[in-house]
């Protein structure tokens, strides 16, 4: 990432997140819809298929 003056401090943290984003593997992504069908997690996982 360069230091730009000319960037918003929103720009930079998305990029920042963007850059820090957990990168999950196709077995992890199987295992985690599987959980949530079963029920197990009750919480909504959002992940980039």
């Amino acid at each position: 990432m360069k230091p730009k003056t000319d960037r918003s401090p929103g720009s930079i943290v998305r990029e920042i997140k963007r850059r820090t984003r957990r990168k999950f593997n196709p077995e992890e992504k199987i295992r985690i819809i599987l959980e949530g069908l079963k029920g197990e997690d009750h919480k909504i996982t959002f992940i980039e298929l």
